[in-house]
């Protein structure tokens, strides 16, 4: 199938006051979307539900933190519920493809509050971890599938999957999948589902071959874009602060992980980002760190601590920069800098979501000066460098109420090994590179399983297990 976007339904950014229920949702998922504390329709939503809905193919294009996923979540659900079928067991009715199990994972929790609101379930497929649960689920007949690729194929090939009944399919960060090499495993998944099926697409960019999944799998389109691909957070606000050397680097680091508020430091590799949340515990910061060497119950458990705010910092590779919502994180540093321009928009749009402000802090040795300028110049981020010390007005100001220390336990300083590669140790050129331990056959490093679940309210989930848990997406009114 084949067809271009129209163009003409292309929308500049805009407040709405739209409510879901004004665009035709389906009442139990307006009731689902409420207990959430969700009423009012974001652009994004506000402006493809009418055709999502009314089962229209749509190309959607927004910065991260702009609401996509409840933007697919919500036609998703509706267009099941709203013609009911007896499950058959390996044939699901809907699938997302994510490229990560971390966004898997996001969407997921998005999903399950809506799915449960009309009697659908969800299990989630993602590879790095025993397929028995995940193939459970789809014996049981699981409706709506969130899926990485390399999994899902394994499972198709192994015949204990068919997407023979597939009424419709999503998308999502379709350009990252590009830069992850999956669109030929994608290419072939959409293959398998029937030509007639709804394809919602969501995608920053359409670079990287992602214009011709558009043009070969959906058919007359309609584009809604709610900003350009690199548009500013008009809420977010960026700093390069200039450090002479290594040391005076950590000091700054541990400066800015001190203020009251959540704020997430971004490092370029797992062992990096493992040392620097044990050397900020050790100081007296309560930290947590998040990355592809982690199993799926550390990470959720980290997440939890974080959310909750037992602890105040996460400390991320790349693997959190997409696909991991957290409210009110105030404060996104680079302490390694990013390799490229959109892993620097991904990192920062971990703050400033939902309309809420935020800051972005950029550290920069002096070798690094030239790199940084191109990202900055790349991400169309226009934005003076300030050369600082821990003392600093502006790293103060960025501070704010500085916490209390907190004593580590036993088990937090006990000795470790010391690490060879640290704050003083990172390479003088961003390396460009592939962060989470994330693997061609799955998409995802070591994690926990993927599992079915039923869901009671917006923000909880219940495992197969019957362990009950807070997602660490769950807080307030915000996109999804």
């Amino acid at each position: 199938m084949t067809g271009a976007p129209d163009a003409g339904k292309a929308l500049k950014p805009r407040m709405t006051t739209t409510t879901f229920a004004d665009l035709g949702v389906r009442e139990p998922i307006v009731k689902a979307l409420a207990n959430g504390g969700l009423t009012t329709a974001f652009p994004i939503q506000a402006d493809t539900l009418p055709d999502s809905l009314a089962g229209r193919d749509v190309l959607g294009r927004g910065r991260t933190g702009s609401g996509k996923t409840l933007a697919f979540a919500i036609p998703v659900v509706s267009k099941l519920a709203g013609a009911p079928r007896r499950r058959a067991g390996g044939q699901p009715r809907a699938m997302v493809l994510a490229p990560t199990r971390e966004l898997a994972t996001q969407i997921a929790a998005v999903v399950e509050p809506l799915a449960s609101a009309t009697g659908l379930t969800v299990t989630t497929i993602f590879g790095g971890v025993s397929q028995n649960r995940q193939v459970q689920a789809l014996r049981s007949g699981a409706d709506i599938i969130i899926a990485c690729p390399g999994r899902l194929e394994d499972l198709i090939r192994q015949h204990l999957v068919s997407l023979e009944a597939i009424e419709i399919t999503v998308l999502d960060e379709a350009d990252h999948m590009a830069d992850l090499g999956f669109l030929p495993g994608v290419t072939r998944l959409l293959n398998a589902t029937p030509v007639g099926g709804q394809r919602l697409l969501f995608s920053a960019t359409l670079d990287n071959g992602v214009d011709k999944l558009v043009k070969r799998f959906l058919h007359n389109p309609v584009m809604h874009s709610v900003d350009e691909p690199q548009a500013a957070v008009p809420a977010m606000t960026h700093h390069v602060f200039d450090v002479p050397s290594a040391e005076a680097k950590k000091l700054l680091v541990q400066t800015l992980a001190s203020g009251t508020g959540r704020r997430i430091l971004f490092m370029r590799t797992k062992h990096q980002a493992k040392n620097l949340a044990r050397q900020l515990t050790l100081a007296g910061i309560p930290a947590v760190d998040l990355h592809g060497n982690l199993s799926q119950n550390a990470r959720d458990r980290n997440l939890a601590a974080f959310t909750a705010g037992e602890a105040r910092v996460l400390v991320a590779t790349d693997v959190a920069a997409r696909g991991v919502h957290v409210d009110d994180v105030e404060l996104v540093v680079h302490v390694d800098p990013p390799a490229e321009h959109k892993a620097y928009l991904h990192r920062s749009g971990r703050t400033a979501r939902a309309g809420s402000a935020g800051d972005v802090v950029t550290i920069v040795l002096p070798e690094q000066r030239r790199d940084v300028a191109d990202v900055m110049r790349k991400a169309a981020i226009k934005v003076a460098s300030v050369q600082v010390t821990p003392n600093h007005e502006h790293v103060l100001k960025l501070v704010g109420e500085v916490a209390p220390k907190v004593k580590p336990s036993p088990v937090q300083a006990a000795p470790v090994k010391p690490a060879k590669v640290g704050l003083s140790g990172e390479a003088a050129r961003p390396r460009q590179h592939r962060s989470g331990g994330q693997s061609r056959s799955g998409g995802q490093g070591r994690s926990g399983q993927g599992h079915q679940t039923r869901t009671s309210n917006v923000g909880q989930t219940r495992s197969g297990q019957g362990n009950r848990r807070r997602s660490a997406t769950s807080g307030g009114a915000h996109p999804r």
